[in-house]
């Protein structure tokens, strides 16, 4: 504790220093008064966005219009000339333009698609033409008016390939579209298929691997594809629609899509119901036979990709209509087919389909590597009005499809115009890699309270109408005898030519497959759809037909079942 003289000499000390200005250490280098001169500079500021506006309207002049320059703007004389010592020397370190173009060489792949890497696509857009039927069900503004366009951006695909397989092979087609509509993006990611090999999220890896190439010899394995089929038997339709000439379209332009998943539609009340989508090719459907495929494949595998260019390009616009079939959630109890099974149709006679709007591509791409291939397409993009319903792959898909862009084409992937929205966004998300729109301004980066952000009005609530009940279960289905009602309906919609293709394109295939076992559960399968289908099959692959039993029952249980194979009880 100080003594009262000691305290009493402290303060005289702070009032004499206080009075002169003076304090202990004044002197010393870094606390010492800026005594510089007033700044004789003029206030300046510019656009930090002008080189990136500089670049965009440069990409679109003609060569004749610009002058060679390196990566800075810094003119260059030639595009082929290296430094080097004398005639027959080492090249230069200092080369600055020899280490630029190489550097940008070795970057210019960017990781392809896991699946869907084979496509081609175009813009155009999208007309409402039954607004009167839509507003029924949905609130979505891109629906609200006959007549209203959106513009829209699709990506046609082969499933299984490499960037650089044929797409004319045999395999499901991706056909995805992005509509920009006046409230954000919305992606609707379709198949030329109606349904899928799987309807359990987990098993999609799996499938995948086994369509592409063995781990050991690098090679397409007809074992391994077959396995995969063969043991999950809820596969069949999908099976069945890819070998037959359904697999083997006509390039991309005759050919239907669907959504396959289920959908929801919600009203501004929050009711809702049930909707899948079918876009219908104004073109008509043609397929090839196997043979004039593979023929295609070996002369021309850009075919697809060059009768979708060359249509455009010649004034030939493909269009498709868009259709909508609506189930309510009270219709769907008693449905004869769980609305969240990825692996069954819903059947225009069951479900009738109802047009909505028409869509046409009109414009081919300036450059396909900005306009297509970094395309990001992903069911996560939805709008009011559309929402996801609780169909396990979908709601995986939710997840997979735009981590899979953040993967390949970066965080910031929605920056890239092809994927902007034409709308305002506004929100707290900032920097990450090639962050190259401004990075929302000085706007606050949280929920500021003396800079507020403005909020819309909730246009819905959907806790009244969607509730769930029951424990965590460890989830996988079964298979029954309804997942054999669409391949017998397939097969007995098939003309005698077109039964006998896709016996011969089984045969074909399935006959390569090495393993006895796996080519006789292959046909058995078959041989339980139709008789007549899997002993043809069996026939020609030279195996016996085994008998298979299925029970009668749900596609999921709720309660938690220890499966003995891929599937419940198979």
């Amino acid at each position: 504790m100080l003594s009262t003289p000691f305290r009493c000499l402290l303060a005289a000390v702070s009032v004499a220093t206080a009075v002169r200005g003076w304090y202990p250490g004044q002197d010393a280098p870094g606390l010492r008064r800026d005594t510089a001169p007033a700044s004789q500079a003029a206030a300046y500021s510019f656009d930090v966005s002008g080189g990136f506006n500089t670049q965009e309207q440069t990409s679109s002049m003609d060569a004749t219009d610009v002058e060679f320059t390196l990566e800075n703007g810094s003119p260059y004389p030639h595009p082929y000339e290296y430094q080097r010592i004398g005639s027959n020397g080492p090249l230069l370190l200092q080369d600055t333009h020899l280490l630029e173009i190489f550097g940008s060489f070795d970057r210019e792949r960017i990781p392809e698609r896991v699946v869907h890497a084979r496509g081609a696509g175009a813009h155009g857009y999208f007309e409402v033409t039954n607004a009167a039927f839509a507003k029924n069900y949905t609130i979505m503004d891109m629906l609200s008016e006959d007549g209203l366009r959106t513009p829209i951006t699709a990506r046609f695909s082969t499933v299984g390939g490499e960037s650089g397989s044929p797409d004319e092979a045999r395999d499901p087609r991706g056909f995805a579209v992005k509509f920009r509509t006046r409230k954000g993006v919305l992606d609707i990611v379709m198949n030329n298929t109606p349904v899928f090999f799987i309807r359990d999220p987990a098993k999609f890896p799996h499938f995948i691997h086994t369509q592409k190439r063995h781990p050991a010899s690098h090679l397409r394995d007809k074992d391994m594809f077959w396995d995969y089929l063969g043991s999950n038997p809820e596969s069949l339709y999908q099976v069945m629609r890819l070998f037959s000439d359904l697999g083997t379209p006509y390039g991309f332009r005759h050919m239907d899509a669907w959504t396959g998943h289920t959908y929801r539609w919600v009203k501004g009340d929050g009711t809702w119901s049930y909707v899948r989508l079918h876009a219908e090719s104004h073109q008509g459907t043609q397929n090839f036979t196997n043979a004039e495929a593979n023929t295609i494949a070996g002369t021309n595998p850009d075919f697809a990709t060059q009768d979708l260019y060359d249509s455009i390009q010649n004034g030939t616009f493909p269009g498709w209509t868009l259709k909508a079939q609506v189930l309510s959630p009270e219709a769907a109890q008693t449905f004869k087919y769980n609305v969240l099974d990825l692996t069954k149709d819903w059947g225009d006679d069951n479900v009738p389909s109802v047009e909505i709007g028409r869509f046409y591509l009109t414009q081919n791409p300036e450059n396909y590597f900005a306009e297509i291939e970094q395309a990001a397409f992903s069911p996560a993009n939805m709008v009011e009005g559309w929402e996801p319903s609780a169909d396990p792959v979908l709601q995986a898909r939710l997840f997979s499809y735009p981590d899979a862009h953040r993967y390949r084409l970066g965080v910031n992937h929605k920056q890239i115009p092809v994927n902007a929205p034409i709308n305002a966004v506004a929100n707290f998300e900032r920097d990450g890699r090639m962050n190259v729109n401004g990075n929302q301004g000085s706007r606050p980066n949280y929920m500021s309270t003396t800079d507020q952000i403005k909020l819309v009005p909730r246009t819905f609530v959907d806790d009244t109408h969607q509730q769930w009940t029951g424990g965590a279960v460890a989830s996988l289905s079964q298979v029954t005898e309804i997942d054999f009602d669409w391949p017998r309906i397939f097969w007995n919609s098939l003309s005698e030519q077109d039964q006998q293709n896709l016996i011969s394109n089984v045969v074909g295939h399935l006959g390569a497959a090495p393993t006895y076992s796996i080519r006789q559960r292959m046909a058995s399968i078959f041989n339980h759809a139709n008789s007549t289908l899997g002993k043809a099959i069996a026939n020609g692959v030279g195996v016996t037909v085994q008998t298979f039993t299925f029970p009668t029952g749900p596609t999921w249980l709720n309660t938690t079942e220890t499966p003995v194979g891929s599937t419940l009880d198979f």
